[in-house]
């Protein structure tokens, strides 16, 4: 992109904000207007890491259910950062870790969300309070002291402000394996403090709503896990929520969002129609037409190159190693059996190594050069740092090559992935798969998953070396129901609402009425959920 085409885009995005931002004022103003006298223990909405100087995709599902809760007559109480964070996720400059917070840009935009709510107001009207940051000196000197090590393990008063703190911290610096130099130890002591002080502002909002239930985004980020933890000590529902599989959609769960929890009835069977609908959804996705949280990662998708061809044809078999990006807020809940992805390829490569009969095809993830948000721990740096490029029997793909996936699996003997949602759709595709890390489909019999690293060894060699590989026929059919859910029962359309922005990972609203929304799918299955405890899943 050349300078004035920089600015440009700028500009255009400086000026779709600021109109989108009046929608949103007008909207906002609308509502408190129509918004009934409520009634009832209000519902918590926790605002501080779902956007900062425009409308994130989950900034904009925040605000459209908070909308229809109050219109259902339900207050809404809302706990928002005013500057009360003294490092914060989104704001944090990597390169210059004590660069000055974007607060002033972020608080003037979440001012705009809350338009016509009154602050700190007695009795059951929806409300909003803002928190801002009281350093608690005495812990910054202990913590002054501490090494990365004890920093990650750290907790104070029964909280587990070092855990709740790493995935966090590990995301905005787009690595797993922490340097224990002084710019990270920085970053972790201001997170601490701050996880500390969201612990204590929280703790009395909650005591002054005592609500029925809290909302956050996502769960993983400091601030939400921290308030998640301690809504959770108290017994209070906490519901959190992410982007969802479709484009413009919302999952919202009961559980932790990037763990993706569905429960699927035993007796559920794809109908011919629900058939039809997934297969068309896979037929798009095999050819690489599809996005995920705005992002379209292939503007196309090649065959298998005729070099890779030419060498295969020289091993006895093919095996695909698909890896993920090692920063990713799914990776927590991924690492149950190995440390962490590069444990589980250091493991792989050993394997390799002995088993030079069989080519193995390790593919990088197309997320981890993202603009934006590229990683700095990358596969591409493990194979080099191993010497995996010079194996005889090892074909290395970069996240930017666009080979076909799904030929690779077609021409292989089975699948390797960590948690990688490719793992689901190889079973789909009735290939063997067999998975190192907690996935998201791992929930049912999908794939081959031994707990154990020595289980996953064993069944590794066992699969190089027999004739035939033996799928259980449920794999195939819980992938399908699975998948299913995922698109078509836990994705909440929100497409009437919202749209891309001129930033496709950010949205902004569309035209329409209160009552449109209010009888919207995604809007009903989201009151039904939070007020009768409900599934959040879409009928159909």
């Amino acid at each position: 992109m050349s300078l004035r085409d920089f600015y440009t885009q700028r500009l255009k995005r400086g000026l779709v904000r600021r109109l989108n931002n009046l929608k949103i004022a007008s909207v906002a103003r609308e509502v408190a207007r129509k918004e009934p006298r409520p009634s009832g223990a209000p519902v918590v909405f926790f605002k501080a890491s779902s956007g900062i100087d425009d409308l994130s995709w989950n900034s904009g599902f925040h605000l459209l259910a908070s909308w229809a809760l109050r219109l259902k007559g339900i207050p809404v109480a809302y706990f928002a950062c005013n500057s009360g964070m003294s490092r914060c996720v989104l704001g944090t400059d990597r390169d210059h870790p004590h660069r000055e917070m974007p607060c002033k840009t972020c608080v003037g935009q979440a001012r705009v969300l809350y338009t016509g709510v009154p602050s700190k107001v007695e009795g059951l009207s929806s409300q909003v309070d803002w928190f801002d940051f009281q350093r608690d000196e005495q812990l910054a000197s202990h913590l002054s002291q501490l090494s990365i090590p004890k920093l990650s393990a750290f907790r104070f008063q029964n909280i587990p402000l070092g855990p709740l703190c790493l995935p966090g911290l590990r995301w905005i610096l787009r690595i797993h394996h922490l340097n224990d130099d002084e710019s990270t130890r920085y970053l972790l002591r201001e997170y601490i403090l701050s996880a500390w002080n969201v612990a204590r502002r929280f703790s009395d909002f909650l005591d002054r709503t005592q609500p029925r239930a809290v909302v956050v985004f996502n769960g993983q980020f400091f601030p939400e896990a921290t308030a998640r933890f301690i809504a959770r000590q108290r017994g209070i529902r906490v519901i959190t929520h992410e982007v969802g599989l479709q484009p413009a959609s919302a999952f919202f769960t009961d559980g932790a969002a990037t763990a993706y929890p569905i429960y699927i009835p035993d007796e559920f069977e794809l109908n011919d129609e629900q058939n039809a609908r997934l297969d068309a959804y896979l037929a798009k996705r095999f050819q690489g037409d599809f996005t995920m949280a705005g992002i379209k990662f292939w503007a196309e998708m090649r065959g298998l190159d005729e070099s890779l061809l030419q060498k295969a044809a020289g091993f006895k078999q093919i095996v695909p190693v698909f890896t993920n990006v090692i920063f990713d807020t799914s990776q927590p809940h991924a690492n149950t059996v190995f440390e962490d992805m590069f444990d589980w390829l250091d493991m792989v490569l050993d394997v390799i190594r002995e088993h030079r009969e069989t080519l193995f095809v390790i593919r990088a993830h197309p997320d981890e050069l993202r603009v934006r948000k590229s990683s700095r721990e990358t596969v591409e740096g493990w194979v080099s740092s191993r010497g995996v490029d010079k194996e005889p029997n090892v074909v290395f793909v970069g996240p930017r090559e666009t080979l076909s996936s799904y030929e690779l699996i077609q021409k292989s003997k089975f699948v390797m992935v960590y948690n990688s949602t490719i793992g689901l759709e190889a079973s789909i595709m009735g290939a063997p798969v067999l998975c190192a890390g907690r996935a998201r489909f791992t929930q049912y019999p999908t794939v081959f998953f031994p707990q154990s690293v020595d289980g996953i060894r064993r069944k590794l060699r066992e699969f190089l070396e027999v004739e035939k590989i033996e799928v259980p026929p449920e794999f195939k059919r819980n992938a399908r129901r699975f998948l299913y859910y995922q698109l078509f029962r836990t994705s909440l359309p929100f497409g009437d609402f919202l749209e891309p922005s001129v930033r496709t990972t950010q949205t902004r609203l569309k035209s329409f009425t209160l009552d449109e929304l209010m009888e919207s799918d995604a809007v009903k299955t989201i009151l039904d959920g939070i007020l009768k405890d409900g599934d959040f899943l879409l009928g159909g």
